[in-house]
């Protein structure tokens, strides 16, 4: 299997600029992440820095705020906002949250049933 994109639209959490990007769907990352041109331009604001865990090792980027859209699911998700990442990954937290998951044997999404508990 190859990897998978999708295409979200993301804005600030007012909903303004929202923007349409390619995003890498990363089933190995729990977090999302934009790069930092890309927050900028979007009007999305760091709240604060925290340490990662990358294939890299740990680093510190800055955590934001965005209004994210896939398909025609939607919802305020924390973002991380990285100077060294050039695309968008589209971790498991926002797409489980959303309700899919990538169908190992086409690589498309497909929509799954949320779990309460």
């Amino acid at each position: 299997m190859g990897h998978s994109w999708v295409e979200i639209e993301v804005s600030s959490l007012e909903r303004k600029k929202p923007v349409k990007l390619k995003a890498l769907v990363d089933t190995g990352a729990t977090l999302t992440a934009l790069p930092e041109k890309i927050a900028k331009e979007i009007g999305i604001e760091p709240v604060s820095e925290e340490k990662v865990m990358t294939g890299a090792g740990m680093v510190k980027v800055k955590r934001g705020r965005a209004w994210i859209r896939l398909k025609d699911k939607e919802g305020p998700f924390d973002v991380w906002i990285s100077d060294f990442i050039d695309r968008v990954l589209l971790g498991v937290v926002v797409l489980e949250t959303l309700g899919f998951e990538v169908d190992p044997a086409t690589g498309t999404l497909k929509e799954r049933p949320l779990l309460l508990y």
